[in-house]
């Protein structure tokens, strides 16, 4: 069965993203920015809350249009409505049920992206199986939490560090189990 796999920059304190969503202080370029656009070549489903999709919106993302055009997309959310979607962009209600199957059903594993509030609702109900950490150089001390609010605890063993010339690591953890 595929893995979740929740692949996300990272500031030494645990925060995806600083106040009012700014992701400035970030890596855009280097090699390991490189090796995680490959990564992401190798997923064909991604799943994601609203607030991470509509992020997208200031990037250029067009509503109901796929953020990665070679993915498949469910975007979870109670509460996004949008009228004309492409074929390949699936809005879902938030269920555990629907998450379980989406993961059944995936022909690789499936990418995680962003989202610190939906990835801690995973993490409570132990839907994620690896977590990839592109550990930045940098302390925000306000934010995006790496895993929102959640209080879930979790034991994580290291699989995998690489580390490039700018500073970021990519550090690779499997949840045990």
């Amino acid at each position: 069965m595929a893995r979740i796999v929740y692949y996300v920059a990272s500031s030494i304190d645990g925060f995806i993203a600083g106040q009012n969503d700014d992701i400035s202080d970030f890596a855009v370029g280097g090699k390991g920015v490189d090796k995680y656009l490959a990564d992401l070549q190798k997923f064909t489903t991604v799943i994601m809350g609203r607030r991470t999709y509509e992020f997208g919106y200031q990037f250029g993302l067009e509503p109901g249009q796929p953020a990665y055009q070679h993915m498949e997309h469910f975007i979870f959310s109670d509460s996004l409505k949008i009228e004309k979607m492409a074929e390949t962009v699936h809005i879902e209600k938030l269920s555990i049920d629907r998450v379980k199957e989406i993961n059944r059903s995936a022909e690789t594993d499936v990418y995680l992206c962003g989202g610190g509030e939906f990835a801690g609702w995973l993490l409570d109900n132990g839907l994620i199986d690896q977590l990839k950490l592109k550990l930045n150089p940098i302390i925000l001390g306000d934010g995006v939490r790496l895993f929102g609010n959640s209080k879930t605890k979790a034991k994580w063993n290291l699989k995998e560090t690489e580390t490039f010339d700018e500073g970021l690591k990519i550090l690779t953890y499997e949840i045990d189990k």
